[in-house]
């Protein structure tokens, strides 16, 4: 093989090194580059690293399968009497804390997981799943459901414990029924604004307690 038509071959590889890599970087960097994952799951994507060990590759590709499956969904809206019955049924739930924190807590999930099925997330029964499709639209609070699953699932939950699961949860409570906070993927991370504003009665601490 003579040295011109080595370097013709060298030149030829190098050419389509460069056009595959113009390919995929503009590809990654709109969809699914660990840039553009950090800033569209936020604390969901640290939480996924963690998980991972600190694996970025197994991260990303975790977060890229959720947004395949669940990024094109979007949400049904909530009928306003449903929204009121919804609201209606927290705030009891809030009050209902200062005598049986764990039990409302627990109820606190099971409300969560029933206002995403009636939105059109997967159901109560498939709860793996709907936590990653909440995940993909409601990065910054999703944890909430989480935290209210694992404390109403510990025996050994703390009152402190309970009231932190109980207010991260009331986050992605008022994501769920405000029904515009998920509208695009350029709002995430953004509180929209409420119709009118919800009552939070602060009754989130133990009975006797002067906090």
């Amino acid at each position: 093989m003579s040295a011109l038509t080595t370097v013709l071959i060298i030149a030829a590889v190098v050419a389509v090194a460069v056009a595959a890599g113009a390919l995929l970087y503009p590809r990654m960097g709109r969809g699914g580059g660990t840039r553009s994952l950090r800033k569209r799951f936020g604390p969901e994507y640290e939480r996924t690293l963690a998980r991972h060990d600190g694996d970025a590759a197994a991260a990303d590709r975790e977060l890229k399968e959720r947004v395949d499956r669940y990024g094109g969904f979007t949400p049904l809206p909530l009928e306003p009497k449903v929204r009121e019955e919804y609201t209606a049924q927290w705030t009891t739930l809030q009050e209902r804390f200062v005598d049986a924190p764990g039990q409302a807590v627990a109820d606190a999930e099971h409300l969560l997981a029933r206002i995403a099925e009636t939105r059109g997330y997967p159901g109560a029964d498939r709860h793996e799943e709907q936590t990653a499709a909440l995940s993909v639209h409601h990065p910054h609070h999703v944890d909430g459901f989480r935290e209210a699953r694992r404390a109403a699932h510990s025996q050994s939950a703390s009152t402190e414990e309970l009231r932190e699961a109980m207010l991260h949860a009331r986050a992605l409570f008022e994501e769920l029924t405000d029904g515009r906070a998920a509208a695009s993927p350029a709002r995430q991370g953004q509180r929209a604004p409420k119709d009118t504003p919800m009552r939070r009665p602060n009754v989130l601490k133990p009975k006797g307690s002067g906090a």
